[in-house]
């Protein structure tokens, strides 16, 4: 890994990151506060009115303890769509800009090996998913346990958001690995991109059409079980482990592709 790029590469991002967190957390502040029992009763009288609005949103599911409230309304849409921004910023930022601009050349031009740059722009992408997620998942601890102290499953969210960075990792490499596999910058990020919003919509079509589960099942989205992660079930916790696996390939082949490339600067 180079530092020095590292370093600057961060920076680069930095203040698209803590816009994209604080947004995030204002949200789930906001969430924090219908955690009351005259209120969940109101919402599960709209949600038993309206079924398939919920459902397009992610929030589908009763919710009968705090973290299954919070799981309900954050983890269905707001944080996953949050992760498919992320990963399609991080890949034009890091990557498909400088592609495009030409600044990618002086980069390989420096007396560096094309692989030590490669690996060091997949540490950004993952330095960047986790410090996005471990500030939404402070902002969540700190606004439940001041409204609520005590009711939270700590060792259950811990473990619904370690799930959260395997998907937010395995979203980032998609994008990075279309960006290198695919001859110009345009068309790799747009297939990352696309690929990613397909498996986003995929996942919500699926809840919300009857009969169409299956699509649902046919995401790669569909591997992170939140709530199975949440009750520690092996499912989910094999489902995860699976997304890791890929998320690794799929940063192998980045790597590799990326060395080997001409990019004809």
């Amino acid at each position: 890994m180079i530092r020095a790029l590292f370093t600057r590469s961060l920076r680069s991002v930095a203040v698209v990151l803590a816009v994209l967190v604080a947004v995030a957390v204002m949200y789930i502040a906001e969430v924090a506060y219908l955690y009351d029992p005259e209120v969940s009763e109101s919402l599960a009288l709209i949600q038993e009115a309206m079924p398939e609005l919920f459902a397009a949103f992610g929030m589908a599911n009763a919710a009968s303890t705090l973290l299954d409230f919070l799981i309900n309304y954050l983890y269905g849409f707001l944080l996953t769509a949050l992760l498919v921004v992320l990963a399609v910023y991080l890949a034009q930022r890091l990557l498909a800009g400088p592609e495009k601009d030409g600044s990618l050349a002086w980069l390989i031009a420096a007396p560096r090996s094309r692989t030590a740059i490669a690996l060091t722009l997949v540490a950004v992408e993952v330095t960047a998913v986790l410090v996005v997620i471990a500030l939404c998942w402070l902002g969540e601890v700190v606004s439940r346990e001041a409204l609520f102290p005590g009711e939270l499953d700590h060792a259950g969210l811990a473990r619904a958001n370690g799930g959260l960075v395997v998907l937010g990792l395995f979203t980032a490499s998609v994008c990075l690995a279309a960006v290198c596999v695919f001859p110009r910058p345009g068309l790799g990020l747009g297939v990352g991109a696309g690929a990613c919003a397909l498996f986003f919509l995929m996942g919500l079509t699926g809840t919300v059409g009857e009969g169409l589960a299956w699509l649902a099942d046919l995401s790669p989205f569909a591997l992170f079980d939140a709530y199975g992660l949440a009750a520690a079930e092996a499912d989910a916790i094999g489902g995860t482990v699976i997304l890791a696996a890929t998320t690794v390939v799929l940063n192998a082949v980045a790597v590799v592709v990326f060395a080997r490339r001409d990019f004809s600067l």
